[in-house]
């Protein structure tokens, strides 16, 4: 009779203390980040990611804080845009969201809820006080009290997230919630700069010696301030003018200071690279999802939909659409989306072709599953890997398209942009520092997208799992 072997408390210990198995995600995660390559690209997009969100922090021509004429005010939160605004949450309450990682489902929710509800609640009350200071009627003192009530009953309701019986019944009320206030939020606010900003208040108030002191960012010029009043003042041209200690890289034909541009230049290029490449993932999953799954007559026809698309020259394109239309970043992106579609839908057909006759795919069929289930609940999460690996190629791609229609002067003309920069230095002589720098943080922001690309298609191919 065979003794039944008791494990002992080393053993038990040892079996409490192995680790977890990690899910696919977890092991290509892990081997892209011990590629030195993926290490170098992320931190490079990690930094203009930080660059972009704190733009109007590093280089504005709006003191922080100043006292003039006895009175204190913040100039720098007069001025502030709403995407400032929405960046500068986001970051916030991503920063939020990783430290309330080790928490419940519930706690987290509740957590961001009581966050959201906070900011909404602050910016309809900003809203209500400022109406009422400029109207003195009751009609913004009534909102205000409205605004607060509702407030308070949402609170309420959502203190009761972290009891919910269902983790999907906390999530629908958390984000039901959490988009009727915030949509409430931005509707009471009043986040949105004066129509007439003028720069040189700042300058000629501490000339004349109005300020008793101010607080000023860590570069003291907006990208469009173009110093104009300087010229006057000191009978100094700040145009084309060499690189100082208030202009570490010196300011470009317009007087503008070149490295305050090149910091705001990043929301340009990530904003063209992401959302561009975003609507053009999107099509082509939508597309060759149809086209690999139905094959037949949708595959046929949807080859000479690809077929036509991969022949427009997006360039010509941009250009004529920029000459009829003029400039205006949002149908640049949509233009760069609509035309880059091709190559996700052709990876997406080849997976879904592969996909369509596996098991689990004809049993969620016979099941009577819909057919958007069935294609992105149950196909994509297992075809998306292709996509992955191009969309960041993609996105390298939209930054160059974006440049090289700014260098051509195509491009936007207020707003800063790398391309643009460079534009000018083929018209300043001697200026280096136009061409480098531009020039550098293009480069380098394509080669770390292109070395991340590289990095993941090495950790999603099964072969280097060893």
């Amino acid at each position: 009779m065979t003794k039944a072997v008791t494990p002992t408390a080393t053993e038990e210990e040892a079996v409490e203390k192995a680790p977890l198995p990690r899910s696919l995600s977890g092991q290509v995660g892990l081997r892209l980040i011990g590629q030195w390559g993926a290490r170098i690209g992320l931190a490079w997009i990690a930094t203009l990611i930080l660059l972009a969100v704190f733009a109007p922090v590093l280089a504005s021509s709006h003191p922080f804080v100043w006292k003039v004429d006895g009175k204190v005010s913040s100039p720098w939160l007069e001025h502030l845009s709403a995407v400032d605004v929405v960046l500068l949450l986001s970051l916030f309450l991503a920063v939020v969201l990783l430290a309330l990682r080790k928490f419940a489902v519930g706690t987290r929710l509740a957590v961001w809820a009581w966050i959201t509800t906070l900011l909404a609640g602050v910016a309809a009350g900003r809203s209500a006080m400022t109406l009422w200071s400029r109207q003195q009627d009751d009609g913004p003192g009534l909102v205000f009290v409205l605004v607060i009530i509702m407030l308070v009953g949402l609170m309420g309701l959502l203190v009761a997230i972290p009891w919910l019986s269902s983790a999907t019944k906390r999530l629908k009320l958390a984000v039901g919630v959490i988009g009727v206030v915030v949509a409430g939020g931005f509707w009471f606010a009043d986040v949105s700069p004066p129509a007439n900003i003028v720069y040189s208040q700042y300058r000629e108030a501490t000339v004349a010696g109005q300020v008793e002191w101010q607080v000023l960012p860590p570069l003291a010029f907006s990208p469009n301030d173009y110093q104009r009043d300087t010229m006057s003042a000191t009978g100094v041209d700040p145009r084309l003018a060499k690189p100082t200690l208030a202009h570490p890289l010196g300011t470009d034909e317009s007087g503008a200071d070149v490295l305050s541009r090149m910091i705001h230049a990043t929301r340009i290029a990530l904003a063209i690279g992401l959302i561009a490449t975003g609507i053009a993932v999107a099509l082509g999953i939508l597309v060759g999802g149809l086209m690999g799954y139905f094959a037949g007559w949708v595959d046929l026809l949807g080859m000479r939909l690809v077929e036509i698309f991969s022949a427009i020259p997006v360039i010509f394109l941009l250009i004529m659409i920029v000459a009829f239309y003029g400039r205006n970043l949002y149908l640049m992106m949509v233009i760069i989306g609509v035309t880059g579609w091709v190559g996700y839908a052709i990876f997406i057909r080849a997976e879904f072709l592969k996909l369509r006759k596996m098991d689990y795919v004809q049993a969620a069929h016979a099941c009577g599953t819909p057919l958007w289930s069935i294609l992105f609940r149950h196909m994509l999460p297992n075809g998306v890997t292709p996509v992955l690996v191009l969309a960041s190629f993609g996105i390298a791609s939209a930054i160059l398209t974006e440049s090289t229609l700014s260098f051509l002067g195509l491009g936007l003309v207020e707003e800063p942009s790398w391309g643009q920069l460079l534009n000018q230095a083929r018209r300043a002589d001697g200026q280096w520092g136009l061409t480098w720098f531009p020039g550098l943080a293009i480069f380098l922001t394509v080669f770390a997208y292109n070395l991340v690309g590289e990095a993941m298609r090495d950790a999603l191919d099964p072969r280097s799992a060893d």
